[in-house]
């Protein structure tokens, strides 16, 4: 992982101070203004030596629920501010997914391909399963090298690389081409060591409670497609 530096640690340090102490109830509200205009001032300090802009490598991992959802979101951001954005699904494709139906609103700024043929165990030819992913990688460069294009998602990559359809030194040398200011997201559970450590955001989502496996619910519109 990428180390904090010592200005960074400390101001998260003084901030996890300020906020346990705001949270005790024996502060006067004098007491309670003081600590927050601390807070707000070393927020402030932070957020005046932050670089402006950087292409970022993003992350959503783990079991949980959400990783696709998320990334969605950002892309609904992306084009809300007029961004060209470009979307490939490297499992999802044997079904037609609804957020291409969304998403046919921004046919001028959006490149949507879904490539797979559905969960592994569906196509049940790993050939196939690894030519997909191959055509998925080829399509997802395109687009990653192109300036033009702000976002490019590559939805359920993770999987193709934790069942061996691609490599991941394969994928860190697709990365290092991208431009300075594009950002990429890397969504699916078993993201490798390596490719988190190479990336600027990750986030990992934890799994609770699941309605298939605590209740037998199955998948329903809305909520998983």
């Amino acid at each position: 992982m990428k180390n904090d530096t010592p200005q960074q640690l400390d101001s998260d340090q003084e901030i996890a101070r300020v906020i346990d102490e705001v949270m005790s109830s024996s502060l006067s509200n004098e007491q309670y203004r003081q600590k927050m205009q601390r807070r707000k001032e070393v927020q402030e300090k932070r957020i005046a030596q932050a670089v402006p802009e950087k292409g970022l490598i993003i992350v959503n991992t783990g079991n949980g629920k959400g990783k696709t959802t998320a990334a969605l979101g950002m892309v609904m951001r992306s084009l809300g501010h007029g961004y060209k954005v470009a979307i490939v699904q490297f499992i999802k494709g044997a079904w037609e997914p609804s957020e291409k139906r969304v998403f046919s609103n921004w046919q001028d700024q959006l490149e949507f391909h879904a490539m797979g043929e559905g969960f592994t165990w569906e196509t049940q030819d790993r050939d196939r399963d690894l030519d997909k992913a191959q055509a998925a990688w080829e399509k997802s460069l395109e687009y990653i090298r192109k300036p033009d294009f702000r976002l490019v998602l590559l939805d359920e990559i993770n999987i193709a690389l934790k069942m061996g359809y691609l490599q991941v030194d394969q994928v860190l040398a697709g990365l290092a081409e991208k431009p300075a200011d594009t950002h990429v997201i890397l969504t699916g559970r078993g993201a490798p060591a390596a490719l988190i450590e190479r990336a600027d955001l990750v986030t990992e989502m934890t799994l609770v409670k699941h309605p298939f496996r605590d209740q037998g619910v199955k998948a329903q519109p809305g909520i998983e497609y």
